[in-house]
């Protein structure tokens, strides 16, 4: 990590540590789940669970499937959201992977093997220049390519999730606005009349994760949950992001 971002976290930690939460603490310990969230809004409202861990890069899992859409759109890896990826026949042990995808199911149901097909279309070298010019995480890669946000070098912290979440609703990232646009709308994981949820979960077999943002008719508030989480815990990961959400007022 370099001095600058060494910097502006310890800033940004500052800044949440003024908005600590109590009620944000009960809900962690009611499922008795270690973890951290934060909560943060457009209007540079805050509220969070456990600074220190908010700060501490864990390896991002799924939730990389938000950048790498947009580097595999903007590599030419895959045309649109419509585009068909053929499935390669090879059965894997979740079903809804082995049959013939599109991006916006391939997000949707977390689908590892047609991300890594985009990766060998876009090649390690790339990923660590888009990885530097988007300022994700530690912007490492390892030595598998087809592996590096599941178990390779790649960490990113939950400060930083928001912040890149929040470049990402902005348009305030090096990307075509059309692929932008793409990213948000297959993120779309709940629509009501009273808000849009967006949002991706990723888990490592030890870390969960459940990022992204909501839109209100009031305000636009990201959120991201960091949890040590067991196979038979997943369901917590949106659980805890809805009852903070909840909580709070937001929705």
């Amino acid at each position: 990590m370099n001095n600058i971002k060494i910097i502006v976290l310890i800033s940004i930690l500052f800044n949440f540590a003024l908005a600590q939460d109590k009620e944000l603490e009960t809900i962690f310990e009611k499922i008795k789940i270690n973890g951290t969230i934060v909560l943060s809004s457009l209007n540079n409202e805050e509220f969070i669970h456990n600074d220190t861990r908010a700060i501490k890069r864990y390896i991002p899992a799924s939730t990389f499937k938000i950048p790498n859409t947009l580097i595999a759109l903007e590599e030419r890896a895959i045309k649109d959201e419509y585009e068909i990826i053929k499935w390669d026949g090879k059965k894997r042990f979740y079903e809804p992977w082995n049959k013939d995808q599109t991006l916006q199911s391939a997000i949707a149901i977390s689908c590892v093997w047609c991300y890594q097909r985009f990766t060998k279309k876009i090649g390690n070298d790339k990923y660590l220049y888009w990885l530097k010019k988007i300022d994700y995480g530690n912007e490492k890669t390892g030595l598998d390519v087809s592996t590096f946000w599941l178990e390779g070098n790649l960490k990113i912290s939950t400060v930083e999730q928001i912040e890149f979440l929040k470049k990402l609703h902005k348009n305030n990232l090096p990307f075509q606005q059309k692929y932008i646009d793409i990213t948000k709308k297959i993120l779309i994981v709940e629509k009501t009349k009273d808000y849009t949820i967006k949002a991706k979960s990723g888990w490592s077999g030890k870390i969960g994760w459940y990022v992204g943002y909501v839109e209100t008719k009031n305000n636009i508030w990201f959120f991201a949950l960091n949890a040590d989480i067991k196979k038979e815990e997943l369901k917590y990961r949106k659980q805890i992001v809805i009852e903070s959400l909840k909580i709070k007022g937001i929705i």
